[in-house]
C-alpha cells in the first residue's frame, strides 16, 4: 500500500518543485530583466546600448565559469543548504546593482549574482527529476525552468514597468525582494536533503569523456545563441523597428513572455514522447521564427504576433536540450546539469555579444534578428548529425 501511495504522489507535481519553480522565477528575472531596461540602463550611465548589452553577457559568463566548479565544490553538501546559500549571494548582487551608478560597479554585481545560477538550477533540476517518476522527468524539469519562462511573462515586464515608473535601480530592489520571498520558501518547504556519496573529483569530471554528453553541451550552444541574439536587444528592437513607444514595451514583452510559457510546457511533453524529434524540430523552428520575426519587424501588430510565435518555438527547446544532457550525465548528473547551464549561458554570452556589434554598427536593430540564424543553422545540421549517429549506435546495440 505504501508503495502505491509513493507512487500516486509522484505522479502529480510535488509542492517542493512549484518552490524550484519559484526560485527560477526571482534568478530568471535577474538574467532577462535587462533586455526590459537596456535603453534606460545606456542612457543613465551615457554608455551605448551595445556596451549595456554586455551586461548581458557578463552576466551569462559568470554562470559559464563559476557554475560548474561552484557545482564540484557544493556537491558534498546538504542540497536545501546550498540552494539557501546560493539564493544569499543572489541577494548580495542584486542589492549592489540597486545601489550603485557607476557602469563598473554594476557589471560587477552582475558577475555575483550570475554565480549562483549555474549550481542553482543545476542542483535543483536533479532534485526536480528525483521528485517524480522517470515518465515525468522532462515535465519536472520543464516545471522548474517555468520559472524562467513566467520571469519574462511577469518579471522583465515588470521590471520595465518599475524602471520606466521609478528607475532602473529600483528594478534591482525588487529583484533582491523576490530573492528573500523563494529563501524563505526554500527554508520552509525543501526538506534536508543528505548529500551525495562521496566521489573524487577526478571521477566527476571524468563526466566529460563521454562524447555524447560533449555533443548535447554543444548542441545546446549552438541552438540556444538565437534566443538571446534576439531577445536581449527586444527593447532597441520595438523601440526602434517597430515603433512601439517606451512604455508600450512592458506589454510587448508580457506577449512574448506569454509565447515562452506555452514553448517550455510543449517542449517538456515534445521530450519525454519523443527527445530526438524535439530536438531537431525545435531549432528548426526557432530559426523559421527568427526570420519571420525580422521581416516583419517594420509592421507593429504583425511584429507583435511574430514576436509572441518566436517565444513559443525558442522555449520550447529548453527542455529537450537539458533533457538530452541529463540522459548522458552518468555518475554526475548535478554536474552534467550545471554545465547545461553553463552552455546555455556561452550562447546567451554570444548572442550578446553578436547583439551587440549589430546594433552598434551601420546595420542597427533591423538587422539583429537576421544575425540571430546564423550560429542556431550550424547547431540543427549539427544535432541532426549527432541524433543520426545515437540512433544508428541504438540499432548496433539492439543488434
Amino acid at each position: 500500500m505504501s508503495s502505491t501511495n509513493e507512487s500516486k504522489s509522484k505522479s502529480k507535481m510535488p509542492l517542493q518543485v512549484w518552490i524550484l519553480t519559484l526560485s527560477a522565477f526571482a534568478i530568471g528575472t535577474a538574467e532577462f530583466v535587462i533586455a526590459g531596461i537596456l535603453t534606460q540602463v545606456a542612457e543613465t550611465l551615457n554608455v551605448t546600448e551595445g556596451q549595456a548589452g554586455h551586461l548581458i553577457t557578463a552576466y551569462a559568463l559568470s554562470i559559464v565559469i563559476g557554475g560548474p566548479i561552484l557545482t564540484l565544490w557544493l556537491a558534498k553538501y546538504d542540497k536545501r543548504k546550498v540552494l539557501i546559500g546560493l539564493m544569499f549571494l543572489f541577494i548580495i548582487g542584486n542589492l549592489i546593482a540597486a545601489f550603485t551608478t557607476d557602469y563598473g560597479v554594476l557589471l560587477a554585481s552582475r558577475v555575483l549574482a550570475g554565480l549562483t545560477q549555474g549550481p542553482f538550477y543545476g542542483i535543483g533540476a536533479v532534485v526536480a527529476m528525483r521528485l517524480v517518476t522517470e515518465k515525468m522527468a522532462g515535465q519536472a524539469v520543464g516545471q522548474m525552468f517555468a520559472g524562467l519562462t513566467l520571469a519574462n511573462v511577469l518579471g522583465v515586464p515588470g521590471g520595465a514597468w518599475i524602471g520606466n515608473a521609478l528607475g532602473w535601480n529600483v528594478t534591482f530592489m525588487a529583484v533582491a525582494a523576490l530573492g528573500i520571498i523563494a529563501t524563505i520558501a526554500i527554508a520552509f518547504v525543501i526538506p534536508a536533503q543528505q548529500a551525495e556519496p562521496a566521489r573524487s573529483l577526478a571521477s566527476q569530471i571524468g563526466v566529460f569523456r563521454d562524447r555524447n554528453l560533449l555533443a548535447s553541451l554543444l548542441i545546446t550552444v549552438l541552438g540556444w545563441v538565437g534566443f538571446m541574439t534576439f531577445y536581449g536587444y527586444i527593447a532597441p528592437i520595438t523601440e526602434q523597428v517597430a515603433g512601439f513607444s517606451r512604455a508600450d514595451l512592458t506589454w510587448v514583452l508580457v506577449v512574448v513572455g506569454l509565447g515562452l510559457v506555452i514553448g517550455n510546457s510543449i517542449g517538456g511533453k515534445s521530450a519525454d514522447k519523443n527527445l530526438s524529434r524535439a530536438l531537431v524540430f525545435w531549432p528548426i523552428a526557432m530559426i523559421v521564427g527568427l526570420i519571420v520575426v525580422g521581416i516583419l519587424a517594420p509592421y507593429k501588430w504583425p511584429f507583435l504576433i511574430a514576436a509572441f510565435v518566436f517565444g513559443v518555438v525558442s522555449f520550447a527547446n529548453v527542455p529537450p536540450m537539458q533533457m538530452r544532457v541529463m540522459k548522458y550525465g552518468g555518475d554526475a548528473p548535478e554536474l552534467a546539469a550545471t554545465a547545461n547551464i553553463s552552455a546555455f549561458n556561452i550562447a546567451n554570452a554570444l548572442g550578446g555579444i553578436i547583439g551587440a556589434m549589430v546594433i552598434d554598427s551601420t546595420l542597427g536593430a533591423a538587422m539583429i534578428p537576421f544575425a540571430a540564424i546564423v550560429i542556431p543553422v550550424i547547431g540543427v545540421i549539427f544535432i541532426i548529425s549527432q541524433e543520426r549517429k545515437s540512433n544508428s549506435n541504438m540499432i548496433e546495440a539492439k543488434a
